[in-house]
């Protein structure tokens, strides 16, 4: 596996499992995109039921953590380094702040108490991290946070495959595509039973994910 290909795995494999375990946890809490946010928080102002503020507080999140990983790419690249290890520490460093706060909040009976709302933001930091990092530093990958895009190129090029029309740099693009979606998808399986089991405990997988990523050459 190619080191392209097993990162564009490894992370879209985190994005489906966190997304997934913060919308099982903080009542439908999407911690990797804001669109589906958005269609929320329209819900629940028209039929009021619980979690507005969490969705509310998780925009601001992500926004400032798109600005962060900015800044950060900015800084080191002024000093001539690779930002890739630096960016998955710093998304480490949010999801490890997810998961104490998830913790230290059980049981969640409502997204309003106080560290409920602080475990949502640094859930929506640590996306926002991934996906600012894929358009700054993981730019030869498929975005590896939101789907829809994906899945719809895949299908454009299947289409033309199959037609016979396609030549190699189509199907490699098809590759490139494939695989996020797939890790996703089994991200989103697994983020969901691990949470039963063992509660805010299983953002250790990603964590343990990601730092491999950085302290191999995979992250280099």
């Amino acid at each position: 596996m190619s080191q392209n290909k097993a990162l564009g795995v490894g992370l879209g494999f985190t994005a489906g499992y966190v997304d997934t375990l913060g919308f099982v946890s903080l009542f439908g809490l999407f911690t990797a995109h804001v669109t589906g946010n958005f269609v929320l928080i329209g819900s629940e102002l028209a039929r009021p039921s619980h979690g507005v503020l969490i969705k509310f507080l998780a925009f601001p999140s992500f926004v400032g953590a798109v600005a962060l990983t900015r800044m950060i790419v900015i800084w080191l690249e002024r000093q001539g380094k690779t930002p890739l290890r630096t960016l998955l520490a710093v998304q480490i460093a949010f999801l490890a702040a997810f998961m104490l706060l998830g913790y230290l909040a059980l049981p969640i009976q409502s997204t309003d108490a106080l560290l409920a709302l602080l475990a949502g933001m640094a859930g929506a930091a640590a996306m926002g991290v991934q996906n600012a990092a894929s358009k700054l530093a993981f730019s030869d990958i498929a975005p590896t946070t939101v789907m829809t895009g994906n899945v719809t190129q895949l299908v454009i090029d299947l289409v033309d495959i199959l037609r016979g029309s396609a030549d190699a740099a189509v199907r490699g693009r098809m590759a490139k595509f494939l695989w996020p979606i797939v890790a996703f998808g089994l991200g989103a399986i697994a983020g969901a039973y691990a949470y039963l089991y063992a509660h805010f405990w299983a953002l250790l997988l990603p964590i343990a994910i990601l730092g491999w990523f950085a302290a191999t050459d995979q992250g280099a």
